[in-house]
């Protein structure tokens, strides 16, 4: 399967640069720094040893800060060469990679782009985020004598049945890691079942993650302008949820009539056609990105700006998280619980189904089904402070009794960083 699998990467070779086109077409590739898509060196490799940290985009990465400032911390003359996929993820990874590591692209899972990559770079351990099984990276990796290990593992049922009707690919790649960590044990379990030699669970990563930043100035303005205006927050929407949104929006104002809904798209690009969709439904819609003042009579904020969430966590301490009224996994109800919100979420909490369901059980989430089951879910909190407060206090609880997550993972990375090369370039006794 393997060997199919490379020969269809370099047979569709014309394909894939077709693909890559209408991705720089579209602004999803850096246009600048291209050639690392390639597998091209944007910078000259560092002395010392290296360690590869690769996340697929965002939230991954954002989970792997932490994990990636402990390293540096703990281990001097460490250097970590950090990989995304996207043009989003890199610039945010501009402004939070600490000191010690950098940032280049992950070339496009080709095996004449992986081998330069590889080539020029030599790390010598490598930390695989979640759950993006590029078959040439990572076996290609492994055939180089270099420890991969996962870290923060998930999949998710949909992933899980889709990699079991290809259980000798799955296989060969889960082969090339020296020890897989899942979120959950059910990840882990999963991960056994497709073939991972060594797979365990010491917790989610994203309980280590700091709480998302916010610009003191811009949340000064806005809770200025607000007032006691109530308001609620749908965050990380996807197509199909802000209709059903506005339509929550529209139930609650008759008992709410100065009330204010806040919505915050996955994608800010999506902005002005969203904008655009609900003054069509007849809400007056205050746009972000260019600037539109809210009024006594705005309806729906539509924040279409990017890495502003923390201020509208903090703004809005009642939260839907988007992503899950419509069957695409969810969204990560971590940052929100961190921030003393009152967190609800649709069916579709796959991505995050072991933390989703914890949640719920001690009454710090709340699953609907509908958009009248979100409008009942939303009043609710918005009407009755102290469900509000206990939903909050149970969220805070639940965020803080993982809080040693982190030491557990470096744990169980500490053999594999003690045998690193020193300086000099000789592997230390492991």
């Amino acid at each position: 399967m393997l060997s199919l699998y490379r020969a269809a990467t370099v047979l569709g070779t014309p394909l894939v640069r077709l693909y890559l086109a209408a991705r720089m077409a579209r602004g999803k590739e850096d246009r600048v720094r291209f050639g690392e898509r390639l597998g091209r060196p944007g910078l000259p490799r560092p002395d010392g040893p290296l360690v590869w940290a690769h996340a697929a985009s965002i939230g991954e990465s954002l989970s792997m800060v932490s994990l990636v400032e402990r390293l540096l911390d703990e281990r001097p003359g460490l250097g970590v060469l950090f990989t995304t996929g996207t043009v989003t993820s890199a610039t945010m990874m501009a402004e939070r990679l600490p000191k010690g590591a950098f940032h280049q692209y992950v070339p496009v899972d080709r095996l004449s782009y992986v081998r330069r990559f590889l080539d020029h770079w030599r790390p010598d351990l490598v930390l695989w985020a979640e759950s993006e099984f590029w078959p040439n990276l990572v076996t290609e990796s492994a055939a180089r004598s270099v420890s991969v290990i996962l870290i923060n593992g998930r999949i998710s049922p949909r992933s899980f049945a889709g990699w079991r009707r290809a259980p000798g690919l799955i296989g060969r790649v889960l082969a090339g890691f020296t020890l897989c960590l899942g979120q959950a044990e059910i990840d882990a379990g999963r991960l056994r079942q497709l073939g991972a030699g060594n797979a365990k669970s010491v917790g989610n990563l994203k309980f280590a993650t700091p709480p998302l930043p916010v610009n003191a100035k811009a949340l000064d303005l806005l809770s200025a302008n607000l007032g006691d205006r109530p308001r609620w927050l749908a965050a990380s929407t996807h197509p199909g949820e802000e209709k059903l949104v506005a339509g929550v929006h529209r139930h609650l104002r008759v008992d709410h009539p100065d009330l204010l809904t806040i919505i915050v798209p996955r994608h800010p690009e999506r902005g002005a056609a969203i904008a655009q969709t609900l003054r069509r439904g007849g809400h007056s819609v205050a746009l972000r990105s260019t600037s539109e003042t809210i009024t006594a009579a705005t309806d729906i904020y539509l924040a279409d700006t990017l890495g502003e969430l923390g201020l509208f966590f903090r703004i809005a301490n009642v939260v839907f998280m988007g992503k899950s009224l419509v069957p695409l996994g969810g969204q990560n109800p971590i940052e929100p619980a961190r921030l003393g919100c009152a967190l609800i979420h649709g069916p579709h909490m796959a991505n995050f189904e072991d933390m989703a369901a914890r949640m719920r059980e001690i009454g710090a989430a709340t699953e609907v089904a509908d958009e009248t089951d979100l409008a009942v879910a939303v009043r609710g909190l918005l009407d009755d402070a102290d469900r509000r407060r206990r939903s909050i206090a149970a969220a805070h609880a639940f965020v803080d009794a993982e809080a040693q997550v982190l030491d557990a993972v470096m744990a169980e990375l500490a053999p594999f960083l003690d045998a690193l090369p020193k300086a000099g370039g000789e592997r230390a006794s492991a």
